[in-house]
């Protein structure tokens, strides 16, 4: 199912009635989600979030648009950030199961409908632009509100959808751009000084177009200009950004405002670090920073990896401790507390009724599975059992990477570390798949049988179910015996003090390897694809087999040590 992204910014952030009426229209499609509304008072302008399959969300995204060309007036309105409309931008982007290059025909449908219902003019840009000096965002801004009416009449600028004309709609509306784009990043970065003309220093510094060359290198000597008698550019540090300095009353601080449109090429934290550096070289610090709606849930764990390999710490801890280390290495709590579960994308999705055993707490696992119901059963005992040996496993690869006097060996211990994290979230998800695969056969059983055709659908459903019931403890015990192998590695070159924890880590991935193989085996009782089971049955006897090799190896070498 092709999942979509879409972020309008409207260009009101400070009555909250109309915000929130604004917002309020999103949720009024079916399937479509409403995860974030970010208002900011200084820039008078709000980023408003929302996630479905294309064809709903773009009809939430002309309603929404619909419905701040009736609340807001442009002719009113005044902010820092730079904006030409009511609703100033409305990008379209991809999350899953759809390509940019497909997501670009959604764009044009919604500018023309927008442009021809509404009476707005819309300027298509990124993916979507139709000729590519409107590629760029700020191209199609430029003049902003209050040079639109001078914009609509050069004929250069014909917007691609909706009336070329200042009228008194067009007067209270402003204009909209409509765009295809990767995710974008709206990054503020904090400084202990009130001074714009610093932070607009430093966005010069950063933001790929650069500063503009003058005489004698100096802000004040005359423009450099070239044959066409444009300014000659001097390129800034990082490719794929945007930026500029502005004084924030609200917090009254300055901040470099960037924009990051491509993560891939200059992430959040490599923005931040060389922030940082040119921050210093003029005696500013950088004090935090701030996130303008929702993030990509890898890109903190990126910043994460980033700020620990400069500290020289294993990189294989666990998921939430990463987020931690963003948010604070980042500074993303500087002017407001972060909340990462409103402020990530991937968790803003997050459906917890997807894996019910693993959100239960060890007491309420152990009361369900003690009931008298057959499942949770031991297909998700043996993923529990198994992850908890990984997590052995793992606690002495971070304890040994961080042991002193080893430390040239830190990125060795790392590497079994992430690992093992691996291992561990992956057994954690067959907790609840085992429980699924059970639960597809009892929806097998209850198909009706009263015809030859439902007979027939009952037995193929039925087949297929079973397949399923046999795969998950399968793959539970390819993952537990894989995961055996970085505990064997820590017993056999972890710190000494902790080979027992090793050692037990190893029973534990043992005993999940061979419960799992109990439910390969017992779940095929009554299935009679004789190829199939061959087939299974060879790789789980060779995976056992593997399982009780290491754990006498390891066993033997403990007691020894010991």
């Amino acid at each position: 199912m092709p999942i979509i992204e879409c972020v309008p910014n409207i260009s009101e952030g400070r009555d909250r009635a109309k915000i929130d009426a604004i917002a309020a229209v999103v949720e009024t499609v079916e399937g479509v989600r409403l995860l974030d509304v970010d208002p900011g008072k200084a820039t008078n302008r709000t980023v408003i979030t929302f996630v479905g399959e294309p064809g709903p969300v773009c009809e939430a995204a002309f309603r929404l648009v619909r419905k701040a060309q009736e609340l807001i007036d442009m002719s009113a309105h005044h902010g820092e950030h730079p904006r030409f409309g009511a609703t100033d931008v409305c990008p379209l982007v991809p999350i899953s199961g759809i390509t940019l290059e497909e997501l670009v025909p959604y764009a044009h449908r919604l500018g023309e409908r927008i442009g021809n219902e509404l009476g707005v003019p819309v300027y298509a840009y990124e993916a979507a632009a139709r000729e590519e000096k409107r590629r760029n965002l700020a191209h199609n801004r430029a003049g902003e509100y209050e040079g639109l009416e001078k914009k609509l009449a050069d004929p250069e600028w014909k917007p691609d959808f909706g009336p070329a004309a200042w009228n008194d709609s067009v007067r209270r509306s402003g204009a909209t751009a409509v765009g295809a784009r990767k995710v974008l990043i709206a990054y503020n970065i904090n400084l202990n000084t009130a001074s714009v003309r610093r932070a607009n220093a430093i966005a010069f510094d950063l933001r790929e177009s650069g500063r503009a060359k003058r005489e004698g290198g100096t802000l004040t000597g005359k423009l450099i200009k070239d044959e066409h008698g444009h300014p000659v550019m001097i390129p800034g540090k990082l490719k794929k950004v945007k930026g500029m300095g502005w004084f924030i009353q609200e917090y009254g601080v300055a901040q470099v405002s960037l924009n990051l449109n491509d993560i891939d090429v200059t992430p959040v934290h490599i923005a931040f670090d060389e922030a940082c550096k040119s921050a210093a070289s003029r005696g500013i610090r950088v004090t935090g920073s701030e996130l303008v709606g929702l993030i990509p849930k890898q890109a903190l764990l990126d910043a994460a990896d980033f700020f620990l390999r400069r500290q020289q710490r294993s990189l294989g801890i666990p998921e939430r401790d990463k987020v931690l280390i963003a948010v604070k290495s980042l500074g993303l709590d500087d002017l407001a507390p972060f909340d990462p579960r409103k402020k990530v994308i991937e968790y803003q999705l997050e459906d917890p009724a997807a894996s019910p055993l693993v959100q239960l707490s060890l007491d309420r696992f152990t009361e369900e599975t003690a009931r008298e119901t057959p499942a949770p059963g031991g297909g998700s005992v043996a993923a529990i059992v198994g992850a908890m040996g990984i997590a052995l496993g793992a606690m002495v690869a971070n304890l040994s990477a961080n042991k002193r006097g080893w430390d040239d060996r830190w990125e060795e211990f790392s590497q079994w570390a992430v690992k093992a994290e691996e291992y561990r979230v992956r057994l954690l998800e067959l907790v609840d798949e085992d429980t699924r695969a059970y639960e597809q056969i009892m929806q097998a059983l209850q198909l009706p049988k009263h015809t030859p055709e439902e007979v027939a659908a009952r037995k193929a459903a039925l087949h297929e179910a079973t397949k399923g019931a046999i795969l998950a403890p399968l793959e539970t015990l390819r993952v537990c015996v894989a995961s055996m192998e970085v505990a064997q590695a820590m017993a056999r070159i972890g710190m000494p003090s902790s080979i027992s924890d090793a050692g037990v880590g190893v029973m534990c991935a043992r005993t999940g390897a061979l419960a799992a193989y109990l439910n390969v085996r017992t779940n095929f009782k009554g299935f009679d694809d004789e190829e199939f089971r061959h087939t299974v049955m060879q790789e789980a006897d060779g995976l056992k087999a593997r399982a009780e090799a290491i754990e006498q190896e390891v066993m033997q070498a403990t007691l020894a040590k010991l």
